[in-house]
This record gives C-alpha cells, sequence and structure tokens, in this order.
C-alpha cells in the first residue's frame, strides 16, 4: 500500500472532522478524506444548536461559532396557525456551512490530521485493516460521507425508504425584522412538512422549505412555491440548492467489521427540526475514540456509546414522530407550549438536542387536545 494510517475518515464534514479530532486526542494517526476542497457550501438550514458546540469544545474546538450573534428565541407556528415564542433554554446559532465546515477542518489539521482531497468509491476489510479504493490502508475508516454514502451502500445497507426521507430546499433572503428568533412554520398542507428561517446575523437568513418523502418526486419547483407561501418575501431567495435528510426514525448498523458509520451516513437527522449537526458531531467524536482505541472491536464499542448518549432519546423522538403524523397532536402541542414554558423546554430539546419525553409534557399536551379549535390563543413572547 502506498499510504497507511491508524484511521481514515471519509468526508470531511462536522461528523467527519469530529471523528478525526478525536482520533487524534487518542495519538493515532488520521487520513481525513473528502471529494470537496475547503471552504466549500453545504445545502443545510446553517442551525447550530448549544449542544453541538458543547461537543466541539471538548474536542478542543470552543470558537466554532465566534463571530455569529446568538439567536436567543425559537418561535414555532403549527399546521392550525396557533403560535408560541419563547427563549431557548440555551441561545442557537446560525453559521453558514461554508464557514463552519472549514473551521473544522482547520481545527482538525492543527491537531495533526492529514486532509486530502479524494473521492472514494470502496473500501474493502482485509483482514485486520480496511483498503480504501485500492491504495490506502487503515487499522479502522469511519463512513461520514452523508446522506448517500457510498461506504454504507458497500455494507449492504439501502438509503432510507419513503416516510423516513425528507427533501428540502435552502436559500438565502432577507432577514426579517425585529429581534433575531429561529422561526419554524409547520405546513396544514402536505404534512409533515415545514418552512424556516435562521437569521445569520448579517442582514441575511437561511431560509427553506422540506418535507418528508411519501415515494412520490417532488420538483424544485414545487419545493420554492412552497416556501414562498408559507414564508412571505422569499420568492427571489438566492443560492437555491435542495438536499436529502435521511431521519433518524430509520438507521442502519452502525457499522459492520472496522468500518463504522456516523451523522447523516447513519440516518442521523431529527425528524421534527431536521437538526444533524449535535448528531454529526457526537456520533463522529464517539465513531473516531472508538476506532482509534480498540479498531478490532470498534463497531460493538461505538454501538454501545451510542445507545448510552442518544439510544432513550431517539427512541423517544421516534414516538413522538409517530404522535405528530397527526396534525392535531402538533396543533396541540404548540398550545401547550404556549402556555407552558416547561413544555416548551422539553419540546425544544428534544428537537435540538439529546432531550426526551416526560408524563407531564404528554399530560398538558393530552389536556390541550381538548381546547377548541382556533382557541390556541395569543403566542407566549
Amino acid at each position: 500500500m502506498s499510504d497507511e494510517y491508524d484511521l481514515v475518515v471519509v468526508g470531511a464534514g462536522p461528523a467527519g472532522s469530529s471523528a478525526a479530532l478525536a482520533a487524534r486526542r487518542l495519538g493515532v494517526s488520521v487520513l481525513l478524506l473528502d471529494r470537496a476542497d475547503f471552504p466549500r457550501d453545504k445545502p443545510c438550514g446553517d442551525g447550530i444548536a448549544p449542544h453541538a458546540l458543547a461537543v466541539l469544545a471538548g474536542l478542543g474546538v470552543p470558537d466554532a461559532a465566534a463571530g455569529y450573534a446568538p439567536v436567543p428565541t425559537l418561535r414555532l407556528i403549527g399546521p392550525g396557525g396557533g403560535e408560541v415564542a419563547r427563549a431557548l433554554p440555551r441561545p442557537a446559532y446560525t453559521v453558514p456551512r461554508r464557514v463552519f465546515d472549514a473551521r473544522l477542518v482547520v481545527a482538525a489539521t492543527a491537531a495533526g490530521v492529514v486532509l486530502r482531497r479524494h473521492t472514494v468509491r470502496r473500501a474493502e476489510q482485509r483482514g485486520d485493516r480496511v483498503v480504501v479504493d485500492g491504495v490506502i490502508s487503515a487499522r479502522a475508516v469511519v463512513a461520514a460521507d452523508g446522506a448517500g454514502s457510498v461506504l454504507r451502500r458497500g455494507l449492504g445497507e439501502a438509503v432510507n425508504p419513503p416516510r423516513h426521507l425528507a427533501l428540502a430546499m435552502r436559500g438565502y433572503a432577507p432577514a426579517r425584522p425585529g429581534p433575531p428568533e429561529q422561526l419554524i412554520v409547520t405546513s396544514g398542507r402536505r404534512w409533515p412538512a415545514y418552512a424556516w428561517s435562521f437569521p445569520i446575523g448579517d442582514g441575511r437568513a437561511n431560509v427553506g422549505y422540506g418535507e418528508v418523502l411519501r415515494g412520490e418526486p417532488l420538483t424544485r419547483t414545487h419545493l420554492i412555491e412552497r416556501m414562498a407561501e408559507l414564508l412571505p418575501g422569499t420568492a427571489d431567495a438566492g443560492d437555491l440548492r435542495a438536499h436529502h435528510l435521511p431521519l433518524s426514525t430509520h438507521r442502519p448498523v452502525p457499522g459492520r467489521g472496522r468500518i463504522l458509520l456516523a451523522g447523516d451516513a447513519l440516518s442521523l437527522i431529527n425528524p421534527f427540526t431536521g437538526e444533524g449537526i449535535f448528531y454529526a458531531v457526537l456520533s463522529g467524536s464517539l465513531a473516531g475514540a472508538a476506532a482509534a482505541a480498540d479498531p478490532a472491536r470498534a463497531v460493538p464499542g461505538y454501538a454501545r456509546a451510542l445507545r448510552r448518549q442518544l439510544g432513550t432519546h431517539l427512541r423517544h423522538s421516534s414516538f413522538a414522530a409517530r404522535l405528530a403524523r397527526r396534525r392535531q397532536i402538533v396543533d396541540a402541542a404548540v398550545r401547550a407550549a404556549a402556555g407552558d414554558g416547561e413544555v416548551f423546554t422539553t419540546i425544544a430539546e428534544l428537537g435540538l438536542g439529546a432531550g426526551r419525553l416526560d408524563l407531564r409534557t404528554l399530560g398538558r399536551i393530552g389536556a390541550s387536545l381538548r381546547v377548541p379549535a382556533g382557541a390556541a390563543g395569543r403566542p407566549a413572547e
């Protein structure tokens, strides 16, 4: 082999860079491969939850959102038109992926990771090594190559089926007037679907629309029209790009042999918000640490770490996603959150981090189901 490393990471997005950083902290040699040069754009909502920043700080990257203003408030509009706006438990950020991902790559290379532009086409497990494209050898590989993961398919794992896969269109438009807030507008039509507007702090906002795929194709025109309907004033948004979101309600195995899946490649996208950065950096860091510590038993070690960190949350979010297929439950949740700050916090944590449902929240939502239609009331500020 022309190149040999302890660990090869495929994909230099947040999951891949986090895997590389975690492995370097354990002293192993790491090669980070990506098909693009950095900085590069990546279609995404650009929302960075504080939970992701906490993981990155633990990896030695305390300034991933430096220079971007915190967004302290979330406004959620239900399918029936009711809304709630409250302060988030911790402020979120909107950092364009061109900036955010490049910062993580710079941090990885500063830590001693070797970065190379290379399009990976296959990885073969040969005894105690994994051979990438016939020329690179490693003791283990972390596949962080996104929603269309080549290495996931190589492990025999198909893409997510309909109802567990979403399609979204992202662009940039002038930010809405007033104090900065994350805005999520759920759609009564074609539910589950929603639009978003996340202010960046430079006069622009990341805006977009996405919906869960049901088996029929969605056109670019459809996505743009729906975004404009839910977010008036965004018809002329620029930089429009679409992307798939493999939802966490259907995940493949976390890996086989010496190949581990992380981030979007593991279908770690929150089914409510489309948030994936927190899942990416957490799963990437766990995969990188497991592969560096014990390559031969990395997959079971990684699976245990994932269960410990995210298992209960993912079960709760899958259960909540099943409940939320009924629009009236979503409207009831919005009403409950408008009247009860603890319910709002629970819902926000479930959508942005590793939160869980609790009986009190379910009871409040159940009570709100009995509220007559149209009685959502004024949004709580």
